[in-house]
């Protein structure tokens, strides 16, 4: 059972009902017990007598009823005691706990993210009612509870509580704008306090405070302190304002004989133009505007007009009107006089030709390509790509026609032809010398192809190391599958296919040659796939895809990667596996990329006909955006020993400027367009689609959409 916590008795009301016969000693000081507890100092002084009463040793104490009660009353008071103790307990709620919370008038938020929500009498935690009606519960209990709209949450306790009838009559007072009192009337008569009649008594006949009849002492210490700052000098009395206005001479201070600077800058207004002949009233008819001249002088802005009205002719001069744009012009002669600027600017005498900066001529630049020499015809539809041999004797080059096509450099050639079935999208001849393989881009698969050209001992000895490799016992999981050519692809040339999951767009060799890197036409974190040959090994370097990879590139020193992707140049450093610089192309869509041969240097074409040249010591922006072509690039590349670099686009030129990268730091690199080769002709809106140098010599070679690769020396 719950504590008791029931307070002293009340003090019923004697009622007429109840009266007994006769009062026994037991009961009549059960009686006044009642009532001297009721009425009793100390609760330590009870507690003493009961303890005396309970032992037996001493009597228990007999009370002497008080003088001033009857024994009616006496009777009263014994029948109202009975009733008390006959309905006493049908309405006490002490024997329940009495979790009243204790924790005040504060915001019961605060005990939100709380299991209790405050604490009872004896200072343990209430917790709160385990709640966990879900909506349907909600509904449910909405439909079967007759009193579910009178029932509402107590936030102390978090107990339902439901409204008696007078509690809803109270709000829905309250929602109606009455009182919440039943009783009370708004419109009683207001009680007059303050008459105008003088009445006899005052409203409050409280005498007059001392302090309203004697000086006050707070106020004398105030002035006196004030009085001492006066004496002291701390506050100066205020002077009076002198209302008389103040005249000074604005020039007196001037040299009189000196030119002053207003006179001497002083710029006179305009003067107005004075009327010519087509303002006259009677002009010649050579001044008068046709009806077509008339309607096109209507038709034209007002600012393009040579004349601001239309010539007219009269008769006379008393029949001409009054001038209807009069005030108009008045108006903007004052703005004109009003805007003028009374100012001379002093303009700096700049020679045009010495604000260009002064570059060399082309001819102190040379060697550099300058004429067509060769042109390598037999592919039917448009070249997309080229490679030359590290030793500058073969040139392979790879069509839409589906055809792979090998030439002699020098004789234009063309000595052997491989069909591959597909559309050829990338070649890439590999760059050690003393390996003859080249890397072909076809659908979803790189051919590693030798095109057994020139030393015997050289291309034997490609085919000799590709046979001895041996697979590992344990076969790794590899995200692309090398596949071992067959006898027919091997009497073509073809020794290896690394088949990928989507279709190829580029293929790259590391300088070393072992490498090599592909980007698939894909949007994943496997666009971009790095191959070991020697090992046969693939694996993907990057866990997350930064956008649509355009073209890749291998530094040909240090080992870092480059990744072009739409608009950054990403510098990736394989050893320490981290990005290292992100290189801002300022283009709309970077379609090229090429490296320095010293490898500080990058160029990136892109389809907004813009060239940028980036130096990585220097800054992440370009050095500087060159746009000498009128059409998209599709291909930029620099020559490994001459200071060249070319741009090849879709207007049908390939452009070769100087670019000279000095080893003193501190010096810029010198870039000077030198050629504009023309010879491809355009061909379904396509121009020039890929441009190489020659390993040794100052050559340039280009392949077009007209089919052919042309050779400028």
């Amino acid at each position: 059972m719950g504590r008791r916590s029931r307070g002293p008795p009340r003090r019923a009301q004697p009622f007429q009902g109840a009266e007994s016969e006769e009062v026994t000693d037991s009961e009549e000081e059960s009686v006044y017990s009642g009532l001297e507890e009721s009425g009793s100092d100390s609760s330590e002084e009870e507690e003493e007598e009961e303890d005396e009463g309970s032992d037996g040793s001493s009597p228990p104490p007999t009370r002497t009823p008080r003088k001033s009660k009857t024994l009616e009353d006496e009777s009263a008071l014994e029948g109202n005691e009975a009733l008390l103790a006959q309905n006493e307990y049908e309405e006490d709620s002490s024997d329940e706990e009495d979790i009243r919370n204790t924790v005040g008038n504060i915001p019961m938020e605060w005990y939100q993210d709380f299991p209790h929500i405050g604490y009872n009498l004896d200072g343990k935690k209430i917790y709160k009612p385990i709640r966990n009606k879900d909506e349907l519960d909600m509904f449910l209990e909405k439909m079967e509870n007759p009193d579910y709209w009178r029932t509402i949450q107590d936030k102390m306790t978090g107990a339902d509580i439901k409204l008696t009838d007078e509690q809803v009559e109270l709000v829905q007072r309250l929602q109606r704008g009455q009182f919440g009192d039943v009783h009370f009337n708004p419109y009683e008569p207001a009680v007059d306090f303050f008459t105008h009649e003088v009445m006899i008594h005052p409203v409050t006949n409280r005498p007059a405070d001392k302090r309203s009849f004697i000086p006050s002492l707070i106020e004398k210490e105030k002035v006196s302190k004030l009085v001492h700052a006066i004496k002291m000098g701390w506050i100066k009395p205020r002077k009076p304002k002198d209302d008389t206005p103040t005249y000074y001479d604005l020039w007196a201070h001037e040299d009189p004989n000196s030119i002053l600077g207003r006179h001497k800058m002083h710029v006179p207004a305009p003067k107005m133009k004075l009327p010519g002949h087509e303002e006259s009233y009677n002009p010649p008819p050579e001044y008068l505007l046709s009806e077509e001249e008339k309607l096109a002088w209507e038709q034209q802005e007002p600012a393009e007009r040579k004349l601001n009205f239309v010539p007219q002719q009269y008769r006379c001069l008393r029949a001409v009107p009054a001038y209807p744009r009069f005030i108009h012009e008045r108006f903007e002669r004052c703005l004109d006089l009003y805007l003028c600027p009374r100012q001379r600017k002093m303009r700096v005498n700049v020679d045009p030709e010495d604000l260009i900066p002064k570059l060399p001529k082309p001819r102190d630049l040379q060697p550099f390509p300058t004429t067509q020499a060769l042109i390598y015809r037999g592919h039917t539809s448009l070249v997309r790509c080229l490679s030359i041999s590290p030793t500058g004797q073969w040139l392979v080059s790879g069509s839409d026609d589906g055809t792979v096509r090998f030439w002699e450099v020098c004789t234009a050639r063309c000595m052997k032809t491989l069909p591959v079935g597909g559309v050829v999208k990338s070649v890439a001849w590999n760059p050690n010398p003393t390996i003859c393989l080249v890397a072909i881009c076809v659908n979803q698969s790189v051919l590693l192809v030798n095109p057994c050209l020139g030393d015997k001992l050289l291309y034997g000895a490609t085919d000799h190391l590709l046979e001895s490799y041996e697979a590992p016992e344990e076969e790794r999981i590899q995200p692309v599958q090398w596949v071992t050519a067959n006898v027919e692809e091997h009497s073509k040339g073809i020794r290896l296919l690394i088949q990928h999951s989507k279709a190829l767009k580029q293929v790259t060799w590391h300088g070393k040659g072992d490498y090599l890197a592909s980007v698939v036409t894909d949007n994943s974190n496997m666009q971009v796939l790095i191959h070991q040959t020697s090992k046969r090994w693939s694996q993907n370097p990057f866990r997350k895809s930064k956008g649509l990879v355009q073209c890749v590139l291998f530094h040909p020193i240090r080992p870092y990667f480059f990744v072009a992707t739409q608009r950054y140049v990403r510098v990736y450093n394989l050893l320490k596996q981290e990005l290292t610089k992100k290189l801002m192309a300022n283009c709309k869509w970077v379609s090229s990329m090429a490296i320095h041969p010293g490898g500080d240097n990058i160029i990136c074409g892109s389809y907004d006909s813009k060239l940028a040249w980036f130096d990585l010591d220097l800054s992440t922006r370009p050095y500087q955006l060159l746009r000498h072509h009128k059409k998209a690039l599709r291909s930029v590349a620099f020559h490994k020993h001459y200071p060249l670099f070319a741009s090849g686009s879709d207007d049908g030129t390939v452009i070769v400027c100087h670019g000279m990268v000095y080893n003193d730091l501190l010096q810029n690199p010198l870039l000077v367009p030198v050629k504009v080769l023309k010879g491809h002709v355009q061909t379904l809106d396509l121009g020039v689609l890929d441009v190489i140098f020659h390993p040794t010599q100052p050559w340039v070679f280009s392949s077009g959409a007209d089919g052919t690769v042309r050779l400028y020396t």
